[in-house]
C-alpha cells in the first residue's frame, strides 16, 4: 500500500525557516508531479508549489521568493525550505503526488498533514 509521510514542520518566529519533507513508500513504479498544499484556519487547502519528476516549479504567487520546492526522485522525497515566514503561513501543510502503483493506473495521494505556526 502505497503511503506518504511528512515530516518537519514546528512553531516558528516571523522571519523564520522550516523545512517539511514527505517520503513516498510502497509499490512504487513511478510518480509524476510532487506538491505541497495549505490549509490555513477557516481556509480552503490551497497550492502552494508543485514540481515534475523533471524539476519543473510551480509556486503560488503568495509563497513566491520565499518558498522553494525540491524533490529527490531515488528516495521518492519531495522537499518545501520555506523561510522569510510569515504568520499568515500558518496552516497544516499537506504533500500529494500522482503515483502509479500496483493497479497500473496513477492515483492521487495525500500525507496526513503537518502543523506550521508562525507567531512571535
Amino acid at each position: 500500500q502505497v503511503q506518504l509521510v511528512e515530516s518537519g514542520g514546528g512553531l516558528v518566529q516571523p522571519g523564520g525557516s522550516l523545512s517539511l519533507s514527505c517520503a513516498a513508500s510502497g509499490l512504487i513504479f513511478d510518480i509524476t508531479v510532487m506538491a505541497w498544499h495549505r490549509q490555513g484556519p477557516g481556509m480552503q487547502r490551497e497550492l502552494v508549489a508543485a514540481i515534475s519528476s523533471g524539476g519543473s516549479a510551480y509556486y503560488a504567487d503568495s509563497v513566491k521568493g520565499r518558498f522553494t520546492i525540491s524533490r529527490d526522485n531515488a528516495r521518492n522525497t519531495v522537499y518545501l525550505q520555506m523561510d522569510k515566514l510569515k504568520p499568515e503561513d500558518t496552516a497544516v501543510y499537506y504533500c500529494k503526488a500522482q503515483i502509479r502503483g500496483i493497479e497500473g493506473i496513477y492515483n492521487a495521494y495525500w500525507g496526513q498533514g503537518t502543523q506550521v505556526t508562525v507567531s512571535s
